[in-house]
């Protein structure tokens, strides 16, 4: 995938990794961290919904959720549509990505600007450790495990997070692409399931990540729940004035797996 770049727009190296945003020719605006892309104005919507709605629909009565990293804004968009929620925190780590973000993305920062919404700039690890039976729903939005994300890809984390749910709560995290990552992503369902009794894999497809696709666990802390079937929907209607990608159809289908990757995570 190759994007042509019409002006650099911003560059800068922040404490933690290097922070470029550029317009391009046909995605809109560019969010790149360390050389990767996170994140362009034209399919962010196909990962940002995903990565959200797949637990929020999961859980009945999703109040409290934590959004860790996606500084960008996009996934706390996304978590205040759903009304139940009463109190939506981000912490990421790298300011430079919140603060750029809200200059230059507009359509996923505005996820910054909901009343629900509490922002706090710190290590998500060290965030966790002073939270227990919190959280409803705690999404980590993560940049690939390499870098300042390398440990949110790692069992003391997911202990981490475990802890910090509520009974019955659920998380999402961002998990690589089987096309590229298949062993990666076995040994992590594996770790994670040392952890949470429920932990399924599930993916969207997205133009600009490798491969043309992007993968999620969705894990459960209550063993009887079934992750791949939503326990809450919006209507058609409301899907159609809400989401760009996602629907309760999708988020069932998800998980249906190639074959290759379906043996390689049994």
């Amino acid at each position: 995938m190759t994007l042509k770049v019409n002006s650099i727009v911003h560059h800068e190296k922040s404490k933690y990794q290097d922070v470029l945003i550029f317009e391009s020719s046909d995605y809109g605006m560019v969010l790149v961290l360390d050389n990767v892309i996170q994140a362009t104005e034209r399919d962010e919507f196909a990962y940002q919904e995903m990565i959200t709605h797949l637990a929020m629909m999961a859980h009945p009565l999703p109040k409290k959720v934590l959004v860790i990293g996606g500084g960008d804004g996009g996934v706390l968009r996304e978590v205040v549509k759903h009304e139940c929620v009463e109190e939506a925190t981000l912490c990421d780590i790298d300011e430079a990505v919140i603060r750029l973000s809200k200059k230059y993305l507009p359509g996923m920062s505005v996820g910054f600007q909901h009343p629900k919404v509490k922002v706090h700039v710190g290590d998500g690890f060290k965030f966790l450790d002073d939270y227990k039976d919190t959280f409803d729903v705690i999404i980590t939005d993560s940049s690939d495990p390499e870098g300042p994300a390398e440990s949110l890809f790692q069992k003391p984390y997911f202990e981490l997070l475990h802890g910090a749910l509520r009974e019955g709560g659920i998380i999402t995290t961002q998990a690589e692409n089987p096309w590229l990552h298949m062993k990666m992503i076995a040994d992590l369902k594996k770790s994670i399931g040392t952890v949470f009794p429920v932990a399924e894999y599930g993916w969207t497809t997205i133009p600009t990540y490798p491969s043309g696709q992007i993968g999620f666990m969705v894990c459960c802390k209550d063993g009887k729940v079934n992750v791949k079937k939503p326990v809450r929907s919006w209507s058609k209607a409301e899907e159609d004035k809400l989401c760009k990608y996602y629907s309760k159809e999708i988020h069932e289908a998800c998980f249906v797996l190639p074959k290759f990757a379906e043996k390689a995570l049994r």
